[in-house]
């Protein structure tokens, strides 16, 4: 080999060297760019992502603050109602509730606690605690009893008072009374209403299971016993806790 041919060769050799770095250098600079749009790509997501998160949490912060409003507005809602309710119950408490006896009827006692107080409902009272329903009349009800007075007791034959309270006819007692009393409120208002709608006679079952006819006299409740005995209501509306009661001047007796 020539030395011309030899130095073509090595320049040759050298060309083709250096073709293959700068071939690899662009190369490497090629997948450089590349990688650094796609680092840049990748950051791009992260922040949107991240913006995305933070207009999330941005979102969960205004629905936690609308429930916290919500909640607060509820509460007060809650309170007020409460407010309204307790004065509703000041009020009812402060009617003031016709004397019976002489004695004033609180409308936050229970019946039987009222009827304690009367003087004139002695009578009926103990055959109430002879009877044991005393527990049941001082609960939460409501009844509407129509109370005979002690006038009223005096009315029936001695013997069948005296044998109504031994213990041997305390169920016959039980019946008695319980034909006095009618489940719910029910008012004087109420029974005038129901009489008109009903062609001036109205009849309730009483927890006894018997009837009880009502009708207007003289501009006054009247109340039939099954058996025909009229009473009328002498005092009428006594509010209660568990109910209303009704004075009457006769007891009414079940067949």
């Amino acid at each position: 080999m020539t030395n011309l041919t030899k130095i073509l060769t090595t320049s040759a050799m050298v060309l083709a060297l250096g073709a293959c770095a700068t071939a690899d250098r662009v190369e490497k600079q090629a997948e450089a760019v590349v990688a650094k749009e796609q680092a840049m790509m990748a950051e791009k997501k992260a922040e949107k992502a991240e913006m995305k998160a933070m207009k999330a949490e941005k979102m969960a912060d205004m629905a936690e603050d609308k429930a916290m409003m919500a909640a607060k507005k509820a509460k007060m809602a809650e309170e007020e109602a409460q407010a309204k309710m307790m004065t509703a119950e000041k009020k009812a408490m402060m009617v003031k509730n016709p004397m019976v006896g002489g004695a004033p009827m609180m409308a936050k006692k229970t019946i039987v606690e009222n009827a304690s107080m009367a003087s004139n409902l002695t009578t009926l009272v103990a055959a109430v605690k002879q009877a044991q329903l005393v527990e049941t009349l001082s609960g939460p009800g409501p009844f509407t009893v129509f109370a005979p007075t002690d006038a009223a007791f005096s009315l029936l034959p001695a013997d069948v008072t005296s044998s109504l309270m031994m213990d041997e006819n305390r169920a016959d007692l039980q019946k008695v009374l319980t034909a006095h009393v009618v489940a719910g409120n029910v008012t004087s208002a109420d029974l005038m209403m129901r009489i008109k709608e009903n062609n001036g006679s109205y009849t309730a079952t009483t927890v006894s299971g018997d009837a009880l006819t009502f009708f207007m006299s003289d501009g006054k409740v009247k109340v039939a016993d099954e058996n025909g005995m009229v009473a009328t209501v002498t005092t009428a509306d006594v509010m209660q806790s568990n109910g209303v009661v009704h004075v009457v001047n006769s007891v009414l007796v079940p067949k």
